[in-house]
């Protein structure tokens, strides 16, 4: 694998199966078929962590495999609704508010 401007070459792929490509991470195709945007926003989420100023091009390429190989592995065993990397999927499973007032026994009114 070249590692020559990983990061441009990364930010220039339109599809997961290129970023795996790119870094040389071998997948199921099942499983990025369910998982693809949910595999790519856990990878950005790892990489957010890293430090990747002053790194050398093969370091840099070496982090991104990594958290690569680590945000699919969270989806081999897992589904995208059980992590539940995008706002709209944490909101579902967030505990909802009462929205209906406790119920008044009648016969306590005046």
């Amino acid at each position: 694998m070249t590692t020559d401007g990983i990061l441009a070459r990364l930010n220039k792929a339109s599809a997961a199966e290129e970023f795996f490509s790119l870094l040389g991470v071998e997948y199921d195709a099942k499983i990025v078929d369910v998982a693809r945007l949910h595999i790519l926003r856990r990878m950005g989420q790892y990489l957010a962590g890293e430090e990747l100023t002053g790194a050398s091009d093969p370091e840099i390429a070496a982090r991104c495999k990594a958290t690569l190989e680590r945000a699919y592995a969270d989806f081999v065993t897992s589904t995208p609704i059980e992590q539940r990397v995008f706002k709209v999927l944490k909101d579902a499973a967030a505990p909802q508010a009462n929205k209906h007032p406790a119920l008044v026994q009648l016969d306590l009114l005046e």
